[in-house]
C-alpha cells in the first residue's frame, strides 16, 4: 500500500488551511449523503446542526469525533480524505467496510469552529465536561457512546506548535495518547488494546517522519472525554495533530493523519497486533514544552544605560480577522532561554535591537524591530 499515492488520490481538494467551519464541510456532507448516511443527531448552543456519518457494515464498531476544540481542524480535513478512500473502490476499502462499522462526527463544535475558539459558545471547554456534562455538544458526544457502544475511540485533536520530541530539538508533529483510566494509571485490558494500536501506528509513522512522533501526558483527569471513555471500557486513543517544520497550515501534518487513520484501520482489520507492547509504547518520548515559533539570539539591548546580549523569543497569535485567520507574532519572553528551541531561529551575533518605540523588546507587542537599524523585521521575519 503507497500511503502517498492513496492521500494524493483521495485528498479532499476543496478543504484546506487552518480555518474549517461548518460552512466548508456542508458541501461535503450533501455529497455524501447518497444513502442516508448523513443525520443531524443535534444541535449546538448556537442552534447550529452536528452531522454524524456512517458507513460500513463490519462488527467491529469505531466512533470518531473531531473539532470538540473548533480552532483544531486539521484532523477534520484528515477525516474527510480517509472518508473518501472508504468511499473509493479498492480491495483495502471494501475491506475494511466489511471489516467496521464508523460512526464519525467531523465537527462536534460547530460555533467554536466558526469563532475560531478552543471553546464552545458558552466558553466552556468540551473536552473538560465529560463528567457534569453541561453542554449540549458534550451530551450528545456521550449519548451516541452509550447508543452505539464502540469497540474503539479516535479523539481526534491539535496540539500547538510548542511541544517538542521529549528533549529533542524535533518537532512533535504527531502524538499520540492512551488514555489513563484511573488515577494510578493502570494498564488494564481496553487500555493495553490501544496502546498496542498505537504501537502498530507509530511502527508505519517513523518511516516518515523519524523523531517527529510523540506521546502526550497521561496524567488522569477524569473530566477528559478520552479518559471517561477509557474508564467506561472502550479502547480510545488521542490522535495529536502538531508542527511539521514551515507547515503552518497543517497540510503536511494532514496528509500524515491520514497515514495514521489507515494505518491503524489496516492493522486492526488484518488482526495484526502484538499481545502486548507496552514497551514499545512507552518508548515514543513524551512531549515536552520547548518550543517557540521564533527565537532571536545574541541581541544586544540598552535598558538604562547599560548594554547587555540577551536572547528573546515570539509566538504566533492566531487571530480571526475577516474570516480569515492571521498569524500575527508577538513577543513573549527575553532572557537565557537556555535549553529552548525556535521553528525559526536568528543568530544576530551581537546586533543592536531597536523598535518605533523602544530599544529593548517588551512583552506582547507585535515582533516588529530593527538589527543595528538596517535589518528590518515585520511580523517575525527578516522583511525582504
Amino acid at each position: 500500500m503507497n500511503l502517498e499515492e492513496l492521500f494524493n488520490q483521495y485528498k479532499e481538494q476543496s478543504i484546506k488551511g487552518r480555518y474549517i467551519t461548518l460552512d466548508h464541510i456542508q458541501p461535503l456532507l450533501d455529497r455524501l449523503n447518497t444513502n442516508n448516511q448523513v443525520k443531524i443527531i443535534g444541535k449546538s448552543v448556537l442552534d447550529k446542526p452536528i452531522y454524524s456519518y456512517q458507513i460500513g457494515t463490519g462488527t467491529t464498531r469505531i466512533y470518531m469525533w473531531s473539532q470538540m476544540h473548533g480552532d483544531e481542524s486539521t484532523t477534520t480535513k484528515a477525516l474527510f480524505d480517509f472518508i473518501n478512500f472508504l468511499n473509493g473502490d479498492s480491495e483495502d476499502a471494501q475491506k475494511m467496510l466489511k471489516t467496521f462499522t464508523f460512526y464519525a462526527i467531523p465537527m462536534l463544535n460547530p460555533d467554536g469552529a466558526k469563532l475560531y475558539t478552543r471553546e464552545n459558545a458558552n466558553v466552556i471547554d468540551l473536552n473538560r465536561d465529560a463528567q457534569n456534562l453541561t453542554q449540549p455538544e458534550s451530551k450528545l458526544l456521550r449519548q451516541i457512546f452509550e447508543e452505539f457502544q464502540p469497540h474503539y475511540c479516535f479523539n481526534l485533536h491539535d496540539q500547538r506548535t510548542i511541544y517538542a520530541v521529549g528533549d529533542t530539538k524535533m518537532p512533535a508533529t504527531v502524538s499520540f495518547l492512551a488514555p489513563a483510566y484511573n488515577e494510578e494509571r493502570d494498564i488494564n485490558d481496553s487500555r493495553l488494546k490501544a496502546i498496542n494500536l498505537i504501537a502498530g501506528i507509530n511502527d508505519v509513522l517513523k518511516k516518515y517522519i523519524p523523531g517527529q512522533i510523540g506521546r502526550f501526558s497521561d496524567a488522569f483527569n477524569f473530566n477528559c472525554t478520552g479518559d471517561t471513555f477509557q474508564f467506561l471500557g472502550a479502547p480510545t486513543i488521542l490522535f495529536e495533530a502538531g508542527h511539521f517544520p514551515d507547515d503552518y497550515q497543517r497540510e503536511t501534518t494532514r496528509k500524515l493523519l491520514f497515514f495514521s487513520l489507515l494505518s491503524a484501520f489496516m492493522i486492526l482489520s488484518e488482526n495484526d497486533l502484538v499481545d502486548n507492547r507496552i514497551n514499545d509504547y512507552l518508548n515514543i518520548s513524551q512531549n515536552k514544552v520547548l518550543f517557540y515559533d521564533f527565537m532571536y539570539k545574541n541581541i544586544k539591548i540598552n535598558y538604562d544605560g547599560i548594554e547587555i546580549i540577551t536572547n528573546f523569543v515570539a509566538q504566533y497569535k492566531e487571530e480571526l480577522i475577516e474570516n480569515e485567520i492571521h498569524f500575527n507574532a508577538y513577543i513573549i519572553e527575553v532572557g537565557e532561554l537556555e535549553n529552548y528551541y525556535g521553528h525559526y531561529e536568528y543568530d544576530a551575533k551581537g546586533a543592536t535591537y531597536s523598535d518605533d518605540f523602544s530599544n529593548f523588546p517588551k512583552m506582547n507587542q507585535k515582533a516588529d524591530f530593527y538589527l543595528n537599524k538596517n535589518t528590518k523585521f515585520v511580523n517575525g521575519l527578516i522583511k525582504s
